[in-house]
């Protein structure tokens, strides 16, 4: 059985008359496209070019291949342009996951132009900041901030790093300073809660006995955000999201243990199903540019 991928080079040099020519239509080498042509005939066991010193003259077996050979091109430009079709009209719900504090900030805008891009797709963005069963099929698509993403099936691409450390407004700065000691965050108010994200940060601030500085604790890791942006104190945030808020200052650096990470993820028998195809391929897209920034 021959490669059919080597009729495109059969195909290249009957339209072009030299395995230079092809070769440079192809964007390969002259030994490449001379050695794919003599790969082919010997796998089909006709001699298809004549070898001449002006360049290759097809053969009468070779003419008579030529527009069966076309013909497998044409059949696989419209199976790629009728895969490309289906891909771009692809419609339906999809579901999305991702915790409250980034379906507020990062997604509006990204998911506005995937609208726009894609009309035929509807989303439902679930905003719970407690983790959906992909398997289960709770949601179709998670936007994760974990270390490594737990579940059976799961697959996707770690997007960027998201470790979560102290962040403070600048206004806030600007009035009491910034802290960098642990004597000197003993001295500010801290904003505490955050939902799911709760329990790890209070062993950090159980680290440096800083459980007495909480003022305010919020149910949601947007509540953090909303209460750091005021004014009121310093807060842990993930640093994915609040290194791009204009209004917001890190404090200290994030600890050295600290390798969580922003995940896109799916259920595998999901990956390949067109409309959940068309919008991780977009959310990977302008979540990678945004990592970039």
């Amino acid at each position: 059985m021959f490669d059919w991928n080597d009729l495109k080079y059969f195909l290249a040099v009957a339209e072009s008359g030299s395995t230079l020519a092809a070769a440079q239509a192809l964007r390969v080498s002259q030994t490449t496209v001379a050695r794919r042509i003599a790969a082919l005939e010997a796998a089909t066991g006709v001699t298809l070019f004549e070898r001449r010193q002006a360049g290759y003259a097809l053969t009468p077996v070779g003419e008579a291949m030529l527009a069966s050979a076309a013909g497998v091109r044409d059949a696989a430009l419209r199976f790629e342009e009728g895969a490309g079709a289906r891909s771009r009209d692809a419609g339906g719900m999809v579901s999305i996951t991702a915790m409250e504090i980034f379906a507020v900030t990062l997604l509006p805008p990204i998911l506005r132009d995937l609208r726009a891009a894609h009309p035929g797709i509807h989303i439902h963005l679930d905003t719970s900041d407690e983790p959906r069963d992909l398997g289960a099929g709770q949601a179709d698509i998670a936007i994760r901030s974990s270390k490594q993403p737990a579940g059976a099936g799961l697959v996707g691409r770690r997007i960027a790093d998201n470790p979560w450390t102290l962040y403070s407004s600048r206004a806030y700065a600007d009035l009491h300073g910034i802290p960098h000691s642990r004597e000197q965050l003993a001295m500010h108010p801290f904003i505490g809660g955050g939902g799911p994200v709760w329990e790890p940060y209070r062993a950090w601030l159980r680290q440096y006995r800083l459980e007495e500085a909480v003022v305010m604790q919020y149910d949601s890791a947007s509540g953090l955000l909303a209460g750091v942006r005021s004014g009121m104190g310093l807060t842990i945030l993930p640093s994915f999201l609040a290194d791009r808020e204009p209004d917001l200052i890190r404090c200290i650096p994030p600890r050295d243990d600290d390798t969580t990470g922003l995940w896109l993820l799916t259920h595998e028998r999901l990956r390949h199903v067109p409309r959940i195809r068309v919008v991780l391929d977009f959310l990977a897209g302008a979540l990678t540019r945004l990592a970039r920034e």
